[in-house]
């Protein structure tokens, strides 16, 4: 899949812009806040119909302007035109060709994509919701099964949560009516729901470990070993035996305590957790090494990197170098206030463009 045309009007700072690109590698250079990072973004909208950055399309619409249009030309067998248009005060509208979509979520998947961006780090730093997002953006991609029985598990759990909730407060006050019977009946349909999910991300997960270890291997020289462990209470428990069992303390919690939204990712450096361990460089080669492993995973889906070469040494920018530019990835879109960086990338590459991005204009 390759993008040749991307269009964009009054989206973020950008006002207007009509972009070419090569099959290969495209570099957007410029300082920070020009407007590099928006264009990346807009690339993004087109294959998840939302922004990586900020989920209130009303926010992503230019100041001062009323509507935003973003477009994109991709071309594989035959050419496929994906527009998003965005106007204040209305829902979204999203289209293949001349045909708008009813559910956003069909469209997940057509477009594969990876971004890498400094955002990353959240993987490390924050709680298990990123890790299991990481692990439900890679599967669904590929899998449209997995992704409508996910939002249908998320919405039972939604409801069971409300459900529970709503008893912890009546019961502050009064003593009310059993409500056991409700819950099974959600705990019925959740049960086979998280055994797929369960299966499909331990699969996934067996099978990403040793791409992502190839791949950090040749970022780092092979200076560490690094690994990941999938961590989920299915493996050691029957689900519809542990929601009996801990029935009563979920109506005190108010929450529900079981099941695979509160599966893990464990990141080892070694034999110890990259967050204790790891320096700022290990990190980052970290991600990066779990993110282009996704993108040989998905095949050679397109591939954002957005400021990567920040805090990395220039043995490791220069095996990045190498990597990236190989037959093993597909077409390329990279951002960074380094020319020389990008000339290096550009150097063994013909099928390659460079633009200047300036307050939101972007000239080749």
């Amino acid at each position: 899949m390759y993008l040749d045309e991307l269009h964009i009007l009054n989206y973020k700072n950008i006002h207007e812009a009509q972009l070419h690109f090569a099959d290969k590698l495209n570099c957007f250079v410029g300082l920070n806040g020009q407007g590099k990072t928006n264009i990346l973004d807009a690339i993004y909208l087109l294959s998840f119909t939302k922004s990586a950055y900020n989920a209130v399309d009303s926010m992503n619409i230019t100041h001062g302007e009323e509507m935003a249009m973003v477009q994109g030309v991709y071309r594989e067998e035959d050419p496929i035109t994906i527009t998003c248009g965005m106007k204040r005060g209305q829902k979204k509208q999203f289209r293949n060709g001349k045909k708008d979509y009813k559910r956003m979520v069909d469209h997940i998947g057509l477009l594969p994509l990876v971004m890498v961006s400094p955002q990353d780090g959240r993987l490390i730093e924050d709680g298990s919701e990123e890790r299991r997002r990481f692990l439900d953006v890679v599967i669904s991609q590929h899998n449209k099964e997995y992704l409508n029985r996910l939002n249908t598990y998320n919405a039972l759990l939604k409801q069971r949560n409300a459900l529970l909730k709503e008893e912890e407060e009546k019961e502050a006050v009064c003593q009310c009516r059993d409500i056991s019977s409700l819950l099974e009946v959600y705990e019925l349909q959740m049960v086979p729901l998280a055994e797929y999910i369960y299966r499909e991300r331990s699969r996934f997960v067996e099978q990403f470990i040793p791409l992502f270890q190839e791949i950090y291997s040749e970022l780092s020289g092979d200076a560490e070993k690094v690994s990941l462990r999938y961590i989920s209470q299915l493996q050691d428990r029957d689900l519809a035996e542990a929601y009996v069992r801990t029935r009563e303390r979920d109506r005190i919690l108010g929450w529900t305590s079981q099941g695979i939204h509160k599966d893990e990712i464990e990141m080892l450096l070694g034999e110890y957790p990259l967050k204790r361990v790891g320096s700022q460089g290990q990190q980052k080669t970290y991600l990066l090494a779990m993110k282009l492993a996704q993108a040989l995973y998905l095949g050679k889906p397109i591939l954002l990197l957005d400021d990567i070469f920040d805090k990395l040494d220039s043995e490791r920018v220069a095996r990045i170098v190498r990597l990236v530019n190989s037959d093993r990835f597909g077409q390329i879109f990279i951002t960074d206030t380094d020319r020389q960086h990008l000339t290096d990338l550009l150097r063994p590459t013909p099928e390659a463009k460079i633009f200047h991005v300036e307050q939101g204009t972007i000239k080749e």
